[in-house]
């Protein structure tokens, strides 16, 4: 099964965006009628573009979902190789195609179902847990969008994924295939081991000088010591920028009063209520039946109000609240649908309404507890005020800053010191910045940027000690420096490094020795079987090492066990050589059933993404997607135009 995901490395991509980044956030998808200019085309599915800046857009917001996933773990890096901005594009391509083919086939998502997802959007809510319209207006104006605008782009993403589920669906994982990978994870094989440690025989290593220079001059690049620099920057980002803004009482209490609405907790009643259940396309006869039992159910209420509970645990249709005698808990306006809703906001405490017919049946509601409506005090909200109003302000502001901190370190491009005092902005040090990133670097650290190195290790920069131009490092965060002092690569002296060169090539000849009599005794061993030597017989599988060598345990599950006993020799990479003999072959009857379950939904899951990803490449075909720039692979040529493919 794990060989399975190794050679299907594509396919686990395509999983992993699905995943990962459910297109139910707030970035919604690009349009899908853009065009834009001929030049800026990178690919064409039918008669639709997909430009560089959709390109760009969509890269940024990958690389920030990424950012806000893995946190300080997350390294740009691997993102900003030409096979992961290909990806983007590739990605860009699947749903363009899938889009259409949503159009084609008319799909579309209800009004409920829209009002739901919205409503189940994490930090959407207030403190009390109602949906807070005005913070929904608020991220989405952050991000330069319209509620009507999200919303669109929102039904469509939806659209989208009905469609993926519907194709997934069609998947089947047979059971005998998911026992048969399961019984071969399961196998276990009985082996002794016998090594040929390099440890035993470095004594019998001779390093000459010749040896040494020898390897000094052949491996100039692990002896250098690369170029560096000491640099200083300034940043611009929103978080500078809102640290410069102050908000005043006056500010607050004015942004308070504009927006009470938002702090106001609206009355929220208590409710529950039996369900007899019946779809509205269902026929009259099952829409009487069902209207009798409610009008039954709504009689015995009437006589014994205080077996609500009881009629509700043993006759509602609705699973989640029956169990607790049909209490939904406190509910806010716009949470149920209008018939239901309507119905409970008439109610007076501990009534019950008469049958109220909705989409799901007819309900019969008692209410059971009302909070009133009250506005939040100012002082209990003004420190949110407070850093909404700075945030609001840095949104606005960083743009207007960002022009002149661009314009300021181009054009007075010998020193920082004037954008840094113009935007009242620190100069930072650091006093060892090589031309790569540092993997020993926290990845937010902001001169350890690829692309704000490869700008500052440019020709002007180091000749000149020129401001670079304005780097964007992340979404709304600018970045320039400059070169103080610059050493160029240099290689370390033969005296300074021989030592360690003699203790390598000590190892690599021993090495090279234990493997050479290791390899001689296998010869002898499948010639004349001989036990001696070998440690005691332990058993292993796929799934367990039992303390063997992960590299040794994967040849012994490799091996050909057609004639026993089998063996077979592996090189431990610089720390000898292991020869295996493997006894016998075996099947547990003792099977962790809990574990197979897991093995046989994981097949199930594999074998749904290889049908949704089969189907998006024959969309691929039918919409004639051309592929115009291709991004560089990875031994720098440039891929040619293909047509069909993406």
């Amino acid at each position: 099964m794990f060989e399975f995901f190794r050679r299907h490395q594509r396919l686990m991509q395509f999983l992993l965006l699905l995943v990962i980044f459910p297109s139910f956030v707030f970035v919604g998808v690009q349009s899908y009628s853009q065009l834009g200019d001929s030049e800026n085309v990178l690919a064409k599915v039918g008669k639709h573009a997909i430009t560089q800046p959709e390109w760009e857009n969509a890269q940024r917001e990958q690389l920030e979902r990424y950012r806000q996933a893995f946190g300080a773990q997350f390294d740009q890096k691997m993102f900003e190789s030409p096979e992961a901005k290909q990806n983007i594009l590739d990605n860009l391509v699947v749903q363009r195609a899938l889009s259409t083919e949503v159009e084609r086939h008319h799909l579309s998502i209800s009004d409920q179902t829209l009002q739901q997802t919205i409503l189940a959007i994490p930090g959407m809510t207030d403190t009390s847990g109602k949906f807070d319209s005005e913070r929904y207006k608020s991220a989405l104006m952050m991000r330069g969008m319209t509620p009507p605008m999200f919303e669109a782009r929102l039904r469509q993403d939806l659209a989208m994924q009905q469609l993926n589920n519907a194709i997934q669906s069609t998947a089947f994982a047979p059971k005998s295939l998911a026992t048969r990978l399961s019984d071969i994870n399961d196998q276990e094989r009985e082996v002794q081991e016998l090594v040929f440690k390099a440890a035993d025989y470095v004594s019998q290593v001779t390093v000459t000088d010749e040896m040494l220079k020898a390897y000094y001059e052949k491996n100039n690049a692990q002896f250098e010591l690369p170029a560096h620099a000491k640099i200083e920057y300034i940043l611009l980002s929103n978080d500078v920028v809102a640290a410069q803004i102050n908000v005043s009482d006056a500010d607050v209490k004015s942004y308070y009063d504009q927006n009470t609405k938002r702090y106001t907790v609206e009355e929220q009643r208590r409710a529950s209520h039996i369900l007899v259940a019946v779809k509205s396309d269902a026929s009259a006869a099952d829409k009487a039946a069902a209207k009798a039992k409610a009008e039954k159910l709504l009689a015995q209420l009437r006589k014994s109000p205080t077996d609500f509970s009881k009629l509700a645990k043993e006759n509602s249709d609705d699973p989640g609240s029956a169990e607790r005698g049909g209490d939904l808990d406190f509910i806010g306006k716009g949470m149920m649908v209008k018939s239901f809703e309507d119905a409970v906001f008439k109610l007076h405490a501990n009534e019950i309404s008469d049958l109220v017919l909705s989409e799901f049946g007819y309900h019969i509601i008692q209410l059971t507890g009302l909070k009133p409506a009250n506005v939040k005090k100012l002082e209990d909200v003004k420190a949110e005020i407070a850093s909404e109003i700075k945030k609001q302000q840095a949104a606005k502001k960083y743009a207007e800053l960002a022009e002149v901190f661009t314009n300021t370190v181009y054009e007075q491009a010998d020193s920082l010191k004037p954008a840094a005092d113009k935007l009242k902005l620190k100069i930072e040090a650091a006093p060892h910045v090589m031309q790569l990133p540092n993997p020993s670097l926290a990845p937010n650290v902001p001169y350890n940027n690829e692309k704000f190195l490869k700008a500052i290790f440019s020709d002007d920069a180091i000749k000149n000690k020129r401001n670079t131009e304005a780097v964007e490092i992340a979404p709304s965060v600018l970045i320039s420096g400059r070169i103080t002092e610059y050493k160029p690569t240099t290689k370390r002296p033969f005296d300074e490094v021989k030592n360690a060169i003699r203790e390598r090539l000590t190892q690599i000849e021993a090495a090279n020795l234990a493997k050479k009599a290791g390899e001689a005794k296998l010869v002898g061993l499948k010639q004349k079987d001989d036990v001696s030597g070998f440690s005691p017989a332990k058993n292993v599988s796929r799934t367990k090492a039992n303390d063997l060598n992960s590299v040794v345990q994967a040849a012994v599950m490799k091996a050909d066990v057609s004639k026993l006993p089998a063996y077979s020799g592996i090189e431990l990479a610089g720390r000898g050589y292991s020869i295996v003999r493997i006894n016998k072959v075996s099947q547990p009857t003792n099977l962790d059933n809990a574990r197979r379950q897991a093995e046989q939904q994981q097949l199930a899951s594999v074998l749904a993404q290889q049908e949704m990803f089969t189907y998006a490449e024959v969309l691929k075909q039918k919409a004639k997607v051309k592929i115009i720039k291709p991004f560089t692979d990875a031994s720098g040529n440039n891929n040619k135009v293909e047509e069909n493919k993406s």
